[in-house]
């Protein structure tokens, strides 16, 4: 088995050039068969003139004696009786076949005619007296010897009746040879010609290839190089062309931008956990070594709230972990009013701060209800943490869209800052004398899962001043 041209450009070469020597094949099969049949046509209308120039004579009475024939190199003429027997012949006729009789000499006996017998009623059919038939000769290929020289010819029968009322056909022949050289001629050049273009299409195509792929091989060793130097701040080069390998290009290029943002983000993340992660198990660790030492100063409500901490910053890590990679568990129908009604029942009591809940309707949303539950969760906590006195909660659904508020009655967030508090990590200021042990996560996470539903999560003013955070998700 063969095997494939292992580069683009050698297939595409070959490509080319087999698509273009179908299409040569194809346009020089037509062009032979129509000259063919062009040259046979001029033939049969030299042939036809020929013959009704004969006829023409003998309908005005001329004796086949005295016709005037072409010359029979040309146009061999043989005027056949209806009794088969051969009237006048052109001389220098030697042999000849494919007419109503093959004898050369007037007076033979003729065949292939037959007798009056075998035309029957025919005679209706022929031409008047002194006329000649104004139908469609009939044609055939035959052959004839003039002077010791055989060729092809082709041969045209016309029917005509002398004023003596005798009907005879009249068969004139046109030399084939002129045709046959003028296909042959064309056949070869063509062959000829054929390999040499076919070599001119491959040779451009190669070159116009690697002209065209020039730009992707630039492409390709700059990001090999970027893999072994694992330097994602390089970019490949874009070609001025404008065409789809310069899309190809920008492509990759934003997909290293953002591929560079993802490890930077990846590293950061991985920093700030390992930071979050050091103070509770240096805690622990020093709780633990002052126990060792001395049995009665262990601080067990101490250790649990640490070991609390730790559990709780492990599964933030573990589901970030879990959405960064694609984590999406099956989607149902999820009634939303519901989920926040059992979300409040757990709470009940619980809470720093009573919330003041206002659900109209249950809008319906696809989702999972356990990571819809941490997004209002989320929220919650983070209201009761920053809130003086009130935090509440609103839920209703808006031109096919669920909305969901939380709102307190807090410090609010500067408008600056509202963008950077749902990143993950990040605690302001009047957070972190607020908040006791946690990582800055609860807003990241929020975000992360309501994007995940393919809704959005927004922070402004509260009316009665605070923060007022707003989940929007689609409805089903």
């Amino acid at each position: 088995m063969a095997r494939r041209p292992s580069s683009v450009r050698a297939r595409t070469t070959v490509g080319a050039t087999a698509v273009v020597a179908g299409a040569l094949v194809a346009a020089g099969l037509a062009v032979v068969l129509l000259l063919r049949a062009n040259l046979a046509g001029q033939a049969d209308l030299r042939a036809e003139v020929a013959a009704r120039e004969v006829a023409a004579q003998l309908a005005t009475g001329v004796p086949y004696g005295a016709l005037d024939l072409p010359d029979a190199e040309d146009h061999p003429v043989q005027v056949v009786g209806e009794d088969g027997r051969v009237r006048a012949v052109s001389e220098d006729l030697e042999a000849i076949h494919g007419t109503g009789s093959s004898e050369v000499r007037p007076g033979g006996s003729g065949r292939g005619r037959g007798d009056d017998d075998d035309r029957g009623d025919d005679r209706d059919d022929d031409p008047g007296r002194g006329e000649v038939s104004d139908g469609d000769p009939a044609f055939t290929t035959g052959g004839a010897t003039v002077d010791g020289r055989t060729a092809g010819y082709r041969f045209a029968a016309v029917e005509v009746t002398t004023p003596r009322d005798e009907t005879v056909t009249v068969y004139a022949g046109a030399d084939l040879a002129a045709a046959r050289d003028a296909v042959g001629t064309v056949t070869r050049a063509m062959l000829a010609g054929l390999p040499l273009l076919l070599a001119v299409v491959a040779g451009v195509t190669w070159l116009v290839t690697r002209r065209a792929l020039r730009p992707v091989e630039a492409v390709r060793a700059e990001l090999a190089e970027i893999t072994a130097s694992g330097d994602l701040a390089r970019r490949v080069p874009v070609p001025e062309s404008r065409d789809e390998i310069a899309g190809l290009a920008a492509t990759t290029n934003e997909t290293l931008a953002a591929l560079e943002e993802s490890v930077a983000r990846q590293r950061g993340f991985v920093a700030d956990a390992s930071h979050e992660l050091r103070s509770p198990i240096a805690s622990l660790r020093t709780q633990l070594e002052v126990a060792a030492a001395h049995p009665g100063l262990l601080d067990v409500d101490g250790l649990v709230a640490d070991v609390v901490r730790l559990q709780h910053l492990a599964a933030d890590l573990l589901l970030l972990a879990r959405i960064d990679a694609g984590d999406r568990p099956p989607a149902r129908p999820v009634p939303l009013g519901r989920l926040v009604r059992d979300e409040l029942e757990r709470r009940a009591g619980a809470g720093r701060v009573a919330v003041r809940a206002s659900i109209e309707g249950d809008p319906r949303v696809m989702g999972v209800p356990g990571r819809l539950s941490r997004v209002v969760g989320n929220l919650l906590d983070n209201a009761e943490r920053h809130a003086d006195a009130a935090v509440e909660l609103s839920l209703r659904e808006e031109a096919g869209t669920a909305v969901l508020r939380v709102a307190d009655d807090g410090p609010g967030v500067p408008a600056a800052d509202r963008e950077r508090i749902f990143e993950r990590f990040v605690r302001l200021d009047d957070a972190r004398s607020r908040d006791e042990g946690g990582a800055g996560l609860g807003l990241a996470i929020a975000r992360d899962l309501a994007r995940a539903h393919g809704g959005s999560i927004a922070v402004g003013d509260a009316p009665g001043g605070g923060a007022v955070f707003e989940v929007r998700l689609p409805a089903t």
